[in-house]
């Protein structure tokens, strides 16, 4: 769902492409499986992420995207990673183009794993053998860095 600055900056000026900041989770369960979600509009799977929107730290936008995506409440987080440039273009059915600033987070996390609305789609959680090709190219080393497989040295 687009924020009113979204909507209002769109409205002037159309599909062109912008850069947004934005936050993503991590977030891995006992067995070592990360959690993904399958968004509604042909987006494809990816991490619990979204927008920061203005006045908002890091932080607390991961803290709310975690919470919008999944149920979970964001208990701690560490930053992983940022990732940005050509490779994480995108552009959504609609025609909108955004090039995405991302800031990725190790989290830990409570509370019952749900949906919260039809925009966030399914959400599963997947062993790195298993993981699907992502909307944007994570590198899987990076997301998997933190597992009790490989413990950080």
């Amino acid at each position: 769902m687009l924020s009113d600055y979204l909507w209002n900056l769109r409205a002037k000026i159309g599909n062109e492409l912008i850069q947004l900041p934005s936050v993503a989770a991590v977030i891995l369960n006992a067995n070592d499986q990360i959690l993904l979600q399958e968004k509604d509009g042909a987006q494809g799977w990816n991490l619990p992420a979204g927008v920061i929107e203005l006045a908002e730290t890091p932080q607390q936008a991961l803290a709310r995207q975690v919470r919008q995506d999944t149920g979970l409440e964001l208990l701690c987080s560490q930053l992983l990673d940022v990732f940005g440039g050509k490779a994480f273009r995108y552009i959504y059915p609609n025609g909108d183009e955004v090039e995405y600033t991302v800031i990725v987070f190790n989290c830990v996390t409570e509370g019952q794993l749900r949906a919260q609305d039809e925009q966030n789609g399914k959400l599963r959680y997947f062993s790195r053998s298993q993981m699907p090709t992502l909307a944007l190219p994570y590198p899987r080393e990076v997301l998997f860095r933190h597992c009790r497989a490989n413990p950080p040295a």
